[in-house]
């Protein structure tokens, strides 16, 4: 099984309460699922272990939607995913055949 890191950015930043209900769930205990925020924003930083890149994003969006009004706008897979992931270039996600979030 392969470890994939990706981003995944929320469409607006969290609320206090998305952070507390984020700081007491036990599926973010686990360090997979990283929150970071900044003036503006806020993201996730993912590191999942899965058998392909799609799998490890639906992991991750089962579990934000764990959080009441937790909207993710984009994932992006930065210089250090494409490093971490073995990746030479971005690669393209198929479409999910149903939404997950």
């Amino acid at each position: 099984m392969h470890s994939w890191h990706f981003v995944m950015h929320t469409l607006e930043p969290f609320t206090p309460e998305q952070s507390d209900t984020i700081d007491g769930l036990d599926s973010f205990a686990d360090g997979f699922l990283g929150p970071e925020e900044g003036p503006g924003y806020s993201k996730f930083v993912c590191y999942f272990p899965a058998e392909s890149l799609r799998d490890a994003m639906v992991q991750a969006l089962e579990r934000v939607a764990e959080v009441p009004g937790v909207l993710i706008r984009s994932i992006e897979l930065t210089p250090h995913s494409l490093d971490h992931n073995g990746m030479a270039t971005p690669a393209v996600v198929p479409a999910f055949e149903d939404p997950v979030v």
